[in-house]
């Protein structure tokens, strides 16, 4: 395992944990060629510094403009790489289920000069859920963050503040910080998460964290975000899977493996839901997914069949 019981009492009791080299470079290399070709820009020698009497409302959205969501129009290596088995079993962990659900994946490319990219302390469940985060570890979620350039303070690394530091900076446990009095004094408790590439940072949707500036001249911040929550909890999304038309999910189902499949609600093999009608129809929606382990388990014979649904 890459991660140990420290890490797993970080997280529940900071709402952050740090580490470094999680991913090796032949792990995070192909996906790094990945972002270059999804992500041609160019970066400026100049950082964008906002001053106090600019906009910000305008902006924020250039701070969101490098987005995609899974599936990426690129190799598998970065379809896969959310669902890297490790990510999977720390995500178990860190929630204590036997069994979870990725609800959220997306890469994101910074440059320096493109947009200011720093940010007020905030927490992220306002997009998670309709309600707030959960008391207990399994009804909470873990996001990843993991960096596939290196990150200095100059390159834009997130800051953050952990769960005692805000409860000693505001007086209390807080989700927001809406006045500027309160953004001052969690500054001064903040720390950064520096870490070279392939690093993972986990935190939860109830932790106080912001973004910071570019500074460096001609700097890249190349990260991914991947979320985990326990299978069946309804009361948390983000990305919705289904959403599979003209997208190319045979990068993920062609590849991945069964344990894999299940974090996206495909079922298992020997599931119920595998019939022979259910079998022979998704391998005909799905052509060059190697089905032969379902297909086994229900003791049903592989045949092409016409899809008629």
């Amino acid at each position: 395992m890459r991660f140990n019981e420290q890490h797993i009492n970080e997280w529940r009791n900071d709402g952050f944990t740090t580490i470094p080299n999680f991913f090796s470079e032949a792990e995070y290399g192909p996906v790094l060629r990945d972002f270059e070709t999804m992500y041609p820009n160019v970066p400026s020698a100049t950082p964008r510094i906002l001053g106090p009497s600019d906009d910000r409302s305008i902006n924020a959205p250039k701070q969101f403009a490098n987005i995609h969501n899974l599936p990426y129009n690129a190799s598998a290596a970065i379809n896969l790489i959310s669902l890297h088995p490790q990510l999977i079993a720390f995500a178990k962990a860190l929630l204590g289920v036997d069994e979870v659900h990725l609800y959220q994946s997306h890469t994101w490319a910074k440059y320096t000069g493109e947009a200011d990219y720093d940010q007020a302390f905030h927490c992220d469940f306002g997009n998670h859920t309709l309600t707030v985060p959960a008391d207990e570890p399994a009804g909470r979620t873990v996001d990843f963050i993991f960096y596939l350039t290196d990150v200095t303070d100059a390159h834009g690394s997130l800051r953050y503040v952990t769960k005692p530091d805000v409860a000693r900076a505001l007086g209390r446990p807080a989700l927001a910080a809406p006045d500027e009095a309160q953004q001052k004094a969690l500054r001064t408790y903040e720390r950064s998460a520096a870490v070279p590439a392939g690093s993972l940072l986990a935190h939860g949707i109830d932790t106080m964290h912001r973004g910071s500036n570019l500074t460096a001249a001609g700097a890249r911040r190349f990260s991914m975000t991947v979320g985990f929550k326990a299978a069946g909890n309804d009361a948390i999304g983000f990305h919705v899977w289904q959403q599979a038309a003209g997208r190319p999910w045979e990068m993920v189902i062609n590849h991945a493996t069964p344990d894999q499949l299940a974090c996206l609600g495909i079922p298992r093999p020997g599931d119920p839901f595998w019939s022979a009608r259910t079998l022979k129809l998704t391998q005909a929606r799905w052509p060059e997914w190697d089905m032969s382990a379902y297909f086994s388990a229900a003791g049903v014979v592989a045949t092409t069949v016409e899809p008629d649904v």
